[in-house]
């Protein structure tokens, strides 16, 4: 996959949430002091998943993707649609309260993750 040796690829494919996914993927890789291994998400749910990884003891870098601006400018550029809007709203506040109700049940121990 992309020039990766697939010995060298894992996925972790039972879980249904992101915490359950740091749990499964820390006991599936029981990984070792010193390896790397990179947590590949997309930009806007990075913050959520580095906190329930962080929470469950696995150290991993953060490889984000699919990032949806091009940077700070983008938050006064307006919109092409009311739709492509009303998206980008749902997809905020759906990583916003993931981060909330994560920290507020005690999944995690932060509520803004800093890299």
């Amino acid at each position: 996959m992309l020039g990766v040796p697939a010995q060298r690829i894992e996925m972790e494919e039972r879980s249904r949430t992101t915490c359950e996914n740091a749990v499964e993927s820390k006991a599936a890789i029981q990984p070792k002091p010193g390896e790397l291994w990179l947590l590949v998400t997309s930009a806007s749910h990075m913050p959520r998943a580095m906190a329930c990884f962080r929470a469950v003891g696995f150290a991993v870098a953060a490889y984000p993707v699919d990032y949806r601006t091009r940077g700070k400018a983008d938050l006064w550029r307006p919109t092409g649609t009311a739709a492509a809007g009303l998206s980008a709203a749902d997809l905020a506040a759906h990583e916003w309260l993931g981060l909330l109700i994560y920290w507020s049940s005690g999944k995690t121990t932060e509520l803004f993750p800093e890299p």
